[in-house]
């Protein structure tokens, strides 16, 4: 946007093609995804400015379901009102929707290709150097003075070795930050405040228009509200009633929309959260896995663009491929995929569409405002806690409890590293760091470097 020109709403054909662009690239987790949006959304467009873009992004940290996506629904909506949220939201989760819907069928039914072990084995070691860059790229831009830091700190610490559930993280931040901010504003800036090291606000295209009288579908409206909460609760849980109706109430249908649509509300802390509450009902509950399965499903996953919590249209997919009844287990299969990504998704677009209005109407509210950029601060050391696992199980074969004061530490069997993987992650690393490379042809490398290892 030059300076001086009128403010111009990008059309919604354009915004189309940068949804399926960031749906396409969005690899590396919520890290990746975020930094990604970041880039694209905030630096290169200008779309929507950084504090604008930090306070949607701590609403949607205090969301069930996948961060990264809402945030994706959230600026859609802010640009194009209900069709933007509906295109970002599709567009973000359908490239890996398509993928993971495409693995889990080979998965079903040849389980070990070798081919595809190696091809993953590349692109996991890139995958955690897209985080690596991710997570200095958020840490940059949220941790504004030393206790922020503290913050992210705590955090890591609190999630990692104290093995504290993380609602509960989100709720001390946010009580941290909104306490602290009435007794040290200074310590405690309002996400558009400034301390020590503060990045300063970018103005965007979205700023300047509300801050015009423009996108007023933006602004609060109590029956707007309503309205759109009885569509969406009808949207959501409408097919799984249907469904009960139709199928009974022990189907496979059934049991899999009940089951993903209680998820969807309870499940806090991203896929890696959610796996553990999953495992235990679709392994020991249900029966639709066995144990190492549910850990193949979060792999394919990770290997995906989208949302990590594409691992449960994997869990469906496999569930009623094996409980199909009547219908060819392919079809049967991909229409469990379909239920699960329904029961799962559907909500997020309600969270946004219903809330957005009245956290943008808190933009202004200091107070509020601290307590959410405490929440983003803690959120880097929750996301540091997510690379450092993800970075064990890459990179060693192996990892081990170790007891500390009463508690259990996971590391690594320093015996067990892959240096192949470590090595490709170097390099990665290196490449994207240092030269600047993108994530795609980073990913490439990584994709044919992990296919060399065949023949090694």
């Amino acid at each position: 946007m030059q300076q001086g020109a009128p403010p111009v709403i990008p059309s919604f054909g354009e915004a189309l093609r940068v949804w399926a662009k960031v749906g396409l690239l969005s690899f590396g987790g919520p890290a990746g995804q975020i930094a990604l949006m970041h880039r694209m959304l905030v630096d290169e467009k200008r779309w929507i400015g950084e504090h604008r873009f930090l306070h949607a992004l701590s609403y949607c940290m205090l969301l069930p379901g996948p961060e990264a996506q809402q945030l994706a629904v959230y600026i859609g909506w802010l640009l194009h009102g209900v069709r933007g949220g509906l295109a970002a939201g599709i567009l973000f989760v359908l490239p890996g929707a398509v993928v993971m819907l495409v693995l889990s069928a080979v998965y079903a039914l040849y389980h070990d290709l070798p081919a595809l072990t190696a091809l993953f084995l590349g692109v996991k070691a890139v995958v955690l150097a897209i985080v690596i860059e991710a997570i200095l790229r958020i840490g940059r831009r949220a941790l504004k003075n030393r206790v922020a830091v503290a913050i992210a700190v705590a955090a890591f610490i609190g999630i990692y070795v104290l093995k504290v559930p993380f609602p509960l993280i989100v709720l001390g931040a946010g009580l941290l930050g909104w306490m602290g901010h009435r007794v040290s504003p200074a310590a405690f800036p309002a996400a558009g405040g400034h301390g020590n090291g503060a990045q300063p606000d970018t103005h965007g295209l979205i700023d300047t228009l509300i801050e015009g009288g423009g996108l007023t579908h933006t602004r609060r409206s109590t029956p707007r509200a309503l309205r759109t909460l009885a569509l969406w609760l009808a949207l959501w849980i409408g097919p799984i009633l249907a469904l009960r109706l139709v199928t009974g109430g022990d189907s496979i249908w059934t049991n899999l929309g009940q089951f993903f649509s209680v998820m969807a509300v309870v499940t806090f802390g991203g896929a890696y959260a959610v796996l553990a509450y999953v495992a235990q009902a679709a392994v020991d509950g249900f029966h639709w896995l066995l144990p190492h399965e549910m850990v193949d499903g979060l792999g394919l996953a990770e290997t995906t663009p989208g949302p990590l919590i594409l691992v449960l249209q994997f869990v469906g997919f496999l569930a009623a491929f094996r409980a199909h009844g009547a219908l060819d287990p392919l079809l049967a299969g991909t229409l469990g995929a379909a239920l699960v990504l329904w029961a799962t998704f559907a909500p997020c677009f309600l969270w946004i569409f219903v809330g957005a209005p009245y956290v943008e109407a808190l933009r202004n509210n200091q107070a509020i405002s601290a307590a959410l950029a405490a929440v983003t601060a803690a959120v880097v050391g929750v996301i540091a806690n997510l690379a450092v696992w993800f970075g064990l199980h890459v990179l060693f074969g192996a990892t081990r409890e170790v007891p500390l004061a009463g508690l259990s530490l996971e590391l690594p069997v320093f015996a067990s590293v892959n240096w192949i993987t470590a090595a490709i992650a170097l390099a990665a690393v290196i490449a994207m760091l240092r030269f600047r490379v993108g994530a795609l042809p980073t990913l490439a490398f990584g994709a044919l470097a992990g296919l060399v290892t065949l023949w090694l």
